[in-house]
């Protein structure tokens, strides 16, 4: 009872982790993609920042896109096995 007990915490703390770093992938690209639209509008000297607001917004597809690759392909994996 208690091996059953702690693999599930060590197992809750992976998700824990994984999704952490999920959350905090998402926060640096996104900082990151806002950062480099507003230099990139800079050097183009736009008088609407464009880019500072698209660019953000194509990351975000982009992270979405793959996390439901992801997720879609791990549901596959766990049918198969059971």
């Amino acid at each position: 009872m208690s091996l059953m007990l702690n693999q599930k915490q060590t197992s809750n703390k992976k998700e824990v982790m994984r999704y952490a770093g999920l959350g905090t992938q998402i926060f640096v690209s996104l900082g990151l993609a806002a950062f480099l639209g507003y230099k990139i509008d800079q050097w183009l000297n736009t008088s609407l920042p464009l880019l500072a607001g698209i660019l953000p917004l194509i990351v975000l597809c982009v992270i979405l896109y793959k996390l439901f690759k992801e997720t879609s392909k791990r549901k596959t994996d766990e049918n198969k096995e059971g």
